[in-house]
């Protein structure tokens, strides 16, 4: 028996070229759809969105973990790209950012036609599947982004966005975000604002995914009891496996599970190990506890590529997805469940939010009080008399006690 040890190398090479091979013939027709990439951002700081700068030329860029040779490469065949913008553009810049960063996505469709459609349907993410492109989809990160309106919420849907996160790492005016449970922010909001909900209801009204990546766990709670449609989270991990507060924590994800909502693992070090070096391996764990606890509906891939500063060895760009579909058939996933978290899981979900959405309803129009807005950069047009009865009781009792005290009623 010893007399032949060296066999084994070459069975095993052997026996991973089979899942590679499987791999690839599994992805072919079911290519992945990741939930969150950074490269806009990117092209932001990098070339401050200026396209036609030939180092920002997207099939040779070298410098980002993603380029179109990296996606053909990675059976990448669709891509929510984020809007992002930083916390510090709340109640400054942020919504002109952010309709910056989503004109960006689109001229990106523009520029590559024979690489990236920019859809807003589940229906265009399976036709761009047909005809071989990337179907590119618009995420907006960060509440802020909408700047505690409505209206703001309406049109950044009409401009293409599909999923708006509730938070990035600061509170809204509406909703806490993760920082609340490291003690390194305060709750302002204990999960959702009375016009948090008004958001999460009008989300549902046009059919725009819910996306809790970045939330409070209160946050992630009160949303999946008060959504009629299911959720994602577009880049977390398992909490159990990393107790990092931007993971999700077992309770959660049970409710996931009772929900049909869907956790895509985020690749970042810090969320995979709680430590600065990870692995692919330790990437296909959380994805094996998710689907334990949450079921195998249940999971997907959120990358984060370009959104972090470390990636685990193995998964150092979007090239390398076919190596962690290997490592899953490696662990017996079947071809089924393959492509459930490749692409099936988060058309599942888009196609329950499209159902949900009735624009026949009446659009949402309640207000935020206005003493929940800071005002040194904004006016108060339409906080009139009559809009202040849309007020909560106590702003609106607040706005009157100058009124009051001076009839000697208070």
């Amino acid at each position: 028996m010893w007399r032949s040890w060296w066999l084994w190398p070459l069975v095993a090479v052997c026996t991973s070229d089979q899942f590679q091979d499987e791999a690839a013939r599994i992805m072919r027709g079911t290519p992945v759809i990741d939930g969150h990439n950074d490269l806009p951002w990117q092209l932001l700081t990098m070339f401050n969105n200026q396209l036609w700068d030939e180092r920002a030329n997207l099939t040779s860029l070298s410098r980002t973990h993603t380029n179109i040779p990296k996606l053909r490469a990675g059976f990448v065949g669709g891509q929510f790209w984020s809007a992002y913008t930083p916390c510090d553009t709340q109640n400054k810049d942020a919504v002109k950012r952010t309709l910056e960063q989503i004109d960006v996505i689109h001229r990106m469709c523009q520029m590559y036609p024979e690489t990236f459609v920019c859809v807003t349907s589940s229906t265009g993410i399976r036709q761009a599947f047909r005809e071989g492109r990337v179907a590119s989809l618009v995420g907006v990160e960060g509440g802020h982004s909408i700047d505690s309106s409505l209206g703001v919420l309406r049109a950044l849907y009409h401009l293409g966005m599909r999923y708006l996160t509730l938070t990035h790492s600061c509170n809204t005016p509406w909703a806490d975000n993760w920082l609340v449970d490291t003690g390194d922010d305060e709750a302002q909001s204990q999960g959702l604002s009375l016009f948090g909900q008004s958001v999460v209801k009008e989300m549902n009204r046009l059919g725009v995914i819910i996306d809790l990546a970045h939330v409070s766990v209160a946050t992630m709670k009160a949303t999946l009891q008060l959504s009629n449609a299911p959720v994602i989270f577009s880049h977390s991990s398992a909490h159990r496996l990393c107790g990092h507060a931007r993971n999700v924590p077992d309770d959660v994800l049970q409710m996931v599970n009772e929900t049909g909502s869907l956790v895509m693992v985020n690749f970042y070090n810090d969320y995979v190990s709680c430590k600065k070096e990870a692995t692919l391996s330790q990437v296909a764990d959380h994805l094996d506890h998710i689907k334990k606890v949450a079921g195998v509906g249940a999971v997907g891939f959120g990358g984060d590529f370009d959104g972090v500063s470390r990636l685990p060895l193995g998964l150092e760009d979007v090239s390398k997805y076919p190596d962690l579909v290997a490592e899953l058939l490696r662990r017996r996933w079947t071809e089924a469940e393959v492509r459930g978290a490749l692409a099936d899981n988060l058309l599942r979900v888009f196609e329950a939010v499209e159902q949900v959405s009735d624009r026949t309803q009446t659009p949402g129009e309640d207000l935020i009080p206005l003493d929940k807005l800071e005002a040194s950069c904004r006016t108060a047009y339409g906080y009139s008399e009559a809009s202040g009865l849309h007020r909560q009781p106590g702003a609106l009792l607040a706005s009157l006690a100058p009124l009051l005290f001076s009839l000697h009623l208070l």
